[in-house]
């Protein structure tokens, strides 16, 4: 017994330290190949066809309003209206008929002015990384913006163009940590995972589809 508590004490002195370069590691490397690509002004954005907005509910578990989808929503109407993207396609989880993240989207920049038929909704963006091969695979669109949060446009972004995507990120304002410290925590794992899906795992979304037409005439 006291053996294999000393061998258990060693694995865990090993894989501990592994770990946690591991996590560092793919932060590090997320955050320089997809920073270098988001921009917190739309001066900064090229100017392209169609940008894609990742969804989030609207409300949080305990019904109060989610302010990640709020200032994400607020910044692609900006977006459209600056006249760098003549489309939006918003991609969330609609997994279920009471869960529909791009409906809600969609409502919400019409309300912010967004003319109805300059929005697009997919209906399988259950990932991020579907969400952003699906863009081309599916939208037709190899060079687009990406509307989130600067977290996670940084990981969007690297995912995108590792998949031969020209991607570049329009940052959302941020939401303190203090309300959300889980999220920003979880994507220390996302990012893990981001880095594997491209690299060991090579993997693909969920869903295909047929091709979507947007008109950018």
């Amino acid at each position: 017994m006291k053996r294999l508590f000393r061998w258990s004490i060693l694995a865990a002195a090993i894989a501990l330290p592994l770990a946690a370069a591991l996590v560092w590691g793919c932060d590090a490397w997320v955050r320089r190949a997809g920073g270098a690509h988001c921009h917190a002004e739309t001066s900064g954005v090229p100017k392209t066809g169609a940008a894609l907005v990742l969804g989030c509910s609207p409300r949080l578990a305990d019904g109060r309003r989610n302010l990640f989808f709020t200032k994400r929503i607020q910044a692609a109407a900006e977006l459209y209206h600056s006249g760098k993207a003549r489309a939006l396609i918003v991609s969330g989880d609609n997994s279920t008929k009471h869960y529909d993240e791009p409906t809600a989207m969609k409502e919400a920049l019409i309300q912010a002015g967004v003319p109805a038929a300059a929005i697009h909704c997919d209906y399988a963006g259950f990932r991020t990384l579907d969400s952003v091969v699906r863009a081309h695979a599916v939208f037709g669109q190899r060079q687009f913006i990406i509307v989130s949060q600067r977290f996670h446009n940084e990981r969007a972004v690297f995912l995108a163009r590792r998949h031969g995507l020209e991607a570049h990120g329009f940052d959302a304002p941020d939401v303190s940590r203090r309300i959300a410290p889980t999220t920003y925590l979880r994507e220390y794992l996302a990012r893990v995972k981001a880095v594997l899906d491209v690299t060991l795992l090579r993997t693909k979304p969920k869903f295909y589809g047929p091709p979507v037409e947007i008109g950018l005439e």
